[in-house]
């Protein structure tokens, strides 16, 4: 059942490639360093899977260097974690990191400092007491490199997604009345971790009758009834690169007005797909799908009956990352480019239909990573 054995996992020359766009980028982003802190831009980086702690460690990297800050007794671990040789300032447990930091930017004369955006308040406050230089976010320069994907986080992408959407078919086939939702997480999660994704589901939301026409679900845990609605969101991890598909059926016939709903879902997310366009700005996808759902009275904005959230996000070493689908974000699509494509319609108190499937840019346009849903009471080809 793997998907994941013969993957090719992002080399040292790829990161290599990529700081070394960063460096470059740094003048006409008006900064002379920025500070990754863990997580993922420290993984997309420096291949580093570490979390962040109350204990500082950051990579200050300027045009012309690279220096990790790090805790004294963690100095093996993060020299075995590299892939390639770098500076490191060690710093002592009763000492003051943010101080270690400030005397590498002063040392550099670096005054213009752009911070990871991952980076918590607490480390953030404690950095700007500590250093003479202006912190500002980092955010829209780590955007801008990490939003175009090259073809082996592509693979790595479409590894996980073909993962899960055959874990959702399996799922499918297996489903029954009587079933708790823990039941079908548990399950999940098994099926993934049985197709070698990283470390099972990501995350996984079951949903039944009326609780689908929460976004996210809500607490408990019911039992699946003759004729409900079945909504399920579920996603891994492969290489870090994450999947999050989205499928809603029925085992059983349902009234006239789910049936024209979920026709309806089914046009709004084709007409997102056919208004990513290269060029074209990430929020006229959102109003695509927005508009078929307020021809057929729906809406309009975020009001319900209707789609209460984003039409989609980005996806990469987060599962949700910029830019977004969404009204406001003028970020011009471009190659490489990876999206969810999910316009829930949402009528509350009753029901609520999700498709999700994701799609990346190519130079002629977007392209499926999985087949959309076929049908309501036939989901899979």
């Amino acid at each position: 059942m793997s998907l994941t054995t013969e993957l090719k996992p992002i080399t040292a020359d790829e990161r290599q490639g990529r700081l070394g766009r960063l460096q470059a980028s740094m003048a006409s982003h008006e900064l002379d360093a920025v500070i990754v802190t863990p997580g993922a831009n420290m993984r997309y980086f420096f291949g580093l899977t570490w979390r962040e702690t109350e204990r500082l460690v950051c990579a200050v990297i300027s045009e012309s260097a690279v220096v990790f800050v790090c805790p004294k007794f963690e100095d093996t671990a993060l020299l075995a974690a590299l892939s390639s040789p770098v500076d490191c300032v060690w710093w002592e447990e009763h000492e003051d990191p943010s101080l270690a930091v400030a005397n590498v930017l002063a040392e550099g004369s670096l005054s213009r400092v752009g911070i990871d955006p991952n980076c918590s308040f607490g480390q953030v406050h404690a950095l700007s007491k500590a250093t003479q230089s202006v912190l500002t976010s980092a955010g829209d320069l780590l955007q801008s490199l990490r939003g175009q994907k090259s073809a082996t986080e592509l693979a790595l992408l479409q590894a996980a997604k073909s993962l899960t959407l055959q874990v959702h078919q399996q799922t499918f086939e297996w489903i029954r009345p009587g079933l708790r939702m823990s039941e079908v997480i548990a399950k999940i999660d098994h099926l993934h971790r049985a197709g070698g994704a990283d470390n099972g589901s990501f995350f996984c939301a079951v949903q039944f009758g009326e609780g689908t026409s929460h976004p996210h679900g809500v607490p408990g845990d019911p039992v699946l009834q003759k004729g409900e609605l079945i909504l399920i969101d579920t996603g891994c991890t492969v290489g870090g690169y994450h999947s999050d598909i989205t499928r809603t059926y029925a085992l059983d016939k349902q009234d006239s007005k789910v049936e024209a709903l979920w026709d309806l879902e089914k046009e709004a997310q084709a007409a997102a797909l056919d208004a990513a366009q290269l060029g074209s700005p990430c929020g006229a996808v959102d109003s695509a799908a927005r508009s078929v759902l307020e021809r057929h009275g729906l809406g309009p904005d975020y009001q319900l009956p209707g789609l209460p959230h984003r039409t989609g996000h980005g996806i990469g070493l987060d599962i949700h990352e910029g830019p977004y689908l969404v009204r406001g974000d003028d970020t011009p699509l471009a190659e490489g480019m990876c999206f969810s494509n999910e316009p829930m319609i949402v009528i509350p108190g009753q029901f609520g239909i999700r498709l999700e499937d994701h799609f990346y840019m190519t130079d002629q346009g977007p392209k499926w990573f999985t087949d959309p849903q076929q049908s309501l009471y036939q989901p899979f080809s």
